[in-house]
């Protein structure tokens, strides 16, 4: 199990309107990629912004399919995200 040291980071964050998103940056305790096209599920638009004290890393990855993949944990050295297929995709997935 990876520990919170090695969780990758959010590089940075385009999805503007993510709670979660202050000046492209993630502050998200830990997001998850998942869906059909890599989407983030942490993504969220509520009316105000949330957890600005730290910053995103990637807790978890529902790709099995990305080369950076490794048990459900993400090995990329950090992570983009921003509009893909949606407003909210991770931009360094990559097809093994």
């Amino acid at each position: 199990m990876t520990s919170v040291q090695d969780m990758p980071q959010v590089h940075s964050c385009s999805a503007t309107s993510c709670s979660y998103n202050d000046s492209s940056t993630c502050h998200a305790g830990a997001i998850t990629i998942g869906g059909d096209h890599a989407h983030c599920g942490t993504f969220v638009e509520i009316s105000f912004r949330a957890g600005t004290d730290r910053t995103g890393l990637v807790g978890a990855c529902h790709r099995s399919d990305c080369r950076f993949n490794d048990k459900l944990e993400c090995t990329a050295p950090s992570v983009d995200v921003g509009a893909g297929t949606d407003v909210a995709d991770c931009l360094t997935y990559e097809a093994r």
